[in-house]
């Protein structure tokens, strides 16, 4: 097949999220299969167009994406000529993304399209910007007939929306390289997201941070970057800690592996979460994970190698936290429970369920065992 993906997001960006990833993770394993794959993404300072992993990436929009606005609005406007100038593409495919998640494509592609959704937090980018990012989030879901999920919270969210679509949940995987790294107890907790303060919880983090009675060498390591970097570095001065927070910036690769596996524990704060791949990955390193309890992330973290906190009770994870930094029995061996439970996200499975799904797209008559 010739797939034309929507994706809005480059996974070489700095800052760019999981979702990004999970793209790029599919498709490469579907061009090795043989199909064609093109993806549209935003422009930033120093993208082009190039291929890699024989996925041809073409960046759509105006300028050179300076700013989230100018990639947004770029994107958003300049996406419907883009996609008339591959005309030749077989299926569609739709990444939804902040802050409306779907641009009704089927609507204004004239060929089969699916979607894949990612994110799925309109409702609260329409409380925090006081747009009704909601209401076209919505529209968006029901002028969809299928749809890929990666989570099943996520999948029933969207036939609350869209009673009459048809679903198919195909989760993330982990780099398996994250399997070879030893893993090491080392002193750090570490952060790795967008930083942005409510929906990854760092408002949240800091605060049990600050309250947690930890021993002095014990540091918290945030990696990533983001667009409330600078309201987060000054919530941590307020909080009388940023001598105890390491700043790394954004980490991907062979510096990401080793952050991991050398972490002591991994903390997942957020508010809302459509996956958690970070989660997973901590684990495939053989890194427990500390989370609030929301929906999606009781999909991938099991009791005996994570724990998950009352949503938000910020003096109890503070106090978890305490708990478990200082025991090094119980880390190591919820480590190695969570690298077992982890090797069954293999993107070589998830790819071709997923190659599955759009031929069965392409052709509706399908049948998908």
């Amino acid at each position: 097949m010739k797939v034309l993906h929507l994706g809005f997001e480059d996974p070489t960006m700095p800052g760019a999220g999981g979702g990004s990833l999970r793209t790029h993770e599919i498709n490469r394993r579907l061009a090795a299969m043989g199909h064609d794959v093109t993806v549209l993404t935003t422009r930033f300072p120093g993208s082009r167009q190039r291929v890699q992993d024989g996925v041809r990436y073409v960046p759509v929009g105006f300028g050179v994406g300076r700013n989230r606005l100018t990639r947004l609005l770029g994107y958003v406007l300049g996406l419907p000529a883009a996609v008339r100038r591959h005309r030749g593409a077989d299926l569609v495919v739709e990444d939804f993304f902040a802050p409306f998640s779907s641009m009704a494509a089927p609507y204004w592609t004239r060929r089969p399209t699916i979607g894949v959704v990612q994110w799925l937090h309109a409702r609260d980018k329409s409380r925090q910007y006081r747009l009704p990012f909601h209401l076209v989030e919505r529209a968006g879901v029901r002028s969809h007939s299928r749809l890929i999920a990666v989570s099943y919270d996520t999948a029933a969210q969207l036939t609350a929306m869209n009673p009459a679509v048809n679903v198919h949940v195909i989760g993330n995987g982990v780099d398996r390289e994250l399997f070879a790294e030893p893993p090491r107890l080392g002193r750090n907790v570490v952060f790795i997201g967008r930083l942005e303060l409510r929906q990854k919880g760092l408002d949240l983090l800091m605060r049990a941070w600050a309250h947690a009675e930890l021993e002095s060498d014990i540091r918290l390591v945030v990696a990533g970057t983001g667009p409330d970097e600078a309201a987060v570095r000054r919530l941590a001065q307020e909080l009388g800690i940023a001598h105890r927070v390491d700043f790394v910036g954004w980490v991907r690769g062979a510096d990401k592996r080793t952050l991991l596996s050398e972490a002591r524990l991994l903390v997942v704060p957020s508010r809302q979460e459509t996956f958690g791949i970070v989660a997973l990955e901590g684990l495939a390193a053989g890194t427990p994970v500390l989370a609030f309890d929301i929906h999606c992330l009781r999909e991938i973290l099991p009791a005996g190698c994570s724990w998950r906190i009352p949503a938000f009770d910020v003096e109890q994870f503070a106090s978890t936290l305490a708990e478990l930094a200082g025991n090094d029995a119980l880390l190591r061996s919820a480590g190695a429970q969570g690298r077992d439970f982890a090797s069954r996200y293999d993107w070589d499975l998830l790819a071709a369920r997923q190659a599955e799904v759009y031929r069965a797209s392409v052709a509706p008559g399908a049948r998908l065992a």
